[in-house]
């Protein structure tokens, strides 16, 4: 590999040029704030629409960011906590409501938490942003696929009739997401392109995935597409409230997303993580046990569990799922209702996982996002090494770093930053 100096771009005297390539949340809000300082922006994607899993996302409501607090909001990024609070500390979940309401769509907190647009969908926010970044300048090649630099050092893109278009830019954004969902666009077509310049890539995995369980055919028959609503669930010591989905396969949703890092990581490593399902969280072991303990009268053991513990046929047939019997003594009973063991088996594909783990470390970038084996080349979005759960922490960072390294391109090009959000109502913070 030639050595780095041989690829530097030096920064121009004038009227520079941006390559941002990827049109995600992380790459369209580089591209506004290369616009905004007046730098001449193109923006290259490989699908023939802008923001596509932006929408996917939003299908079920548009989760911007979380309204908690900010401590327990960075702890979310475990590992990678240290290194994104700053960049999202530059960027808060305030910043980014003030952000969306300039955008003229107004945010508001659901009982969660959870922050979202009023219009709910991620089209109305996606159609004004596209708007504001035409107004700005930038400009937009679609159905552009990058393959990496030629020997010159300029970007290099295919286009679907077999053309190769070399572009040269003073400073380049990827902005190229991780590899879930590639029918959207991000496919992870860019991991042997930088593993080809020497710069090291941590394995891409599945993250906020389904996982597989070895149902009895009682489970999968009956209840395939059943929720489990008002679970808590625990594995390793840590603890989730929330739902869950009981798919042919195995087990997703919210609580199982939640959880899903560290099942994975025992599954890779064990190729099996023991969960335990809390079927009644907000009744104590001793009430239940209490309920349990009146006479049955008659009733069959589901309805009776039914009517004294207030479970669903779903959570009897869990209760029963891999037992050859249920105990009979109540406060036996009652623990298992509260810990009823389920074994998840393998993880679901990654290309069906929400978001994506691995990727860039940032030990292979600089303080400003840039790739320190290729000096005006920066990163940004799901293609760095982090992970969060659902609740609005993923779109948060790929916001958040796709700021920081538009800032860090100005800062080579020794541009002005220009403010994201122009004085005046726009700018209006959200307690």
């Amino acid at each position: 590999m030639p050595p780095a100096s041989a690829h530097r771009m030096s920064p121009p005297a004038s009227s520079p040029h941006v390559a941002v390539i990827g049109g995600g949340p992380a790459g369209l809000m580089a591209a506004e704030i290369l616009g905004r300082a007046g730098v001449a922006v193109t923006v290259y994607d490989r699908m023939p629409s802008l923001g596509r899993k932006l929408l996917m996302a939003g299908r079920g409501g548009l989760n911007l960011t979380h309204s908690e607090d900010f401590s327990r909001f960075i702890a979310r990024y475990a590992e990678a906590a240290p290194v994104l609070r700053p960049l999202i500390e530059a960027f808060t979940p305030d910043d980014l409501r003030a952000w969306s309401h300039g955008l003229g769509q107004e945010t508001f907190v659901g009982s969660s938490g959870r922050v979202f647009p009023k219009a709910f969908k991620a089209s109305p926010l996606l159609r004004a942003w596209l708007t504001r970044l035409d107004g700005l300048g930038v400009r937009f090649a679609l159905r552009h696929r990058w393959e990496g630099w030629d020997p010159e050092g300029r970007l290099v893109f295919s286009t679907p009739d077999g053309a190769h278009v070399p572009v040269r830019a003073d400073a380049a954004i990827l902005a190229l997401g991780g590899a879930s969902w590639p029918r959207l666009g991000s496919d992870g077509a860019w991991v042997p392109l930088l593993q080809a310049q020497g710069v090291r890539v941590a394995p891409l995995r599945p993250a906020n995935m389904g996982f597989t369980v070895e149902w009895s055919e009682a489970i999968r028959s009956r209840f395939e597409g059943e929720p489990l609503k008002r679970i808590a669930l625990t594995f390793e010591g840590q603890r989730v409230r929330g739902e869950a989905v009981v798919t042919a396969a195995g087990l997703e949703g919210g609580a199982i997303y939640a959880l899903s890092a560290p099942l994975r990581d025992a599954i890779l490593r064990d190729g099996r993580a023991p969960l335990r399902i809390d079927l009644r969280p907000d009744l104590p072991v001793e009430a239940l046990a209490k309920r349990l303990s009146q006479p049955r009268r008659g009733q069959s053991l589901s309805t009776f569990l039914r009517k004294a513990a207030g479970l669903p046929p779903l959570a009897v047939a869990l209760l029963r799922e891999g037992q050859a019997a249920l105990p009979a003594d109540a406060a036996a009973l009652a623990e298992l209702i509260k810990a009823a063991p389920l074994t998840l088996t393998g993880l679901q594909p990654l290309e069906r996982a929400i978001s994506t783990a691995g990727g860039l470390p940032f030990a292979e970038l600089d303080e400003t996002l840039m790739l320190r084996r290729r000096p005006g080349t920066f990163a940004a979005g799901e293609m760095l090494d982090w992970e969060a759960p659902t609740g609005g922490y993923l779109l948060q960072a790929s916001f958040a770093t796709g700021i920081a390294a538009a800032r860090g391109a100005l800062r080579y090009l020794r541009i002005p930053d220009a403010a994201l959000t122009p004085p005046g109502p726009s700018a209006t913070r959200h307690p």
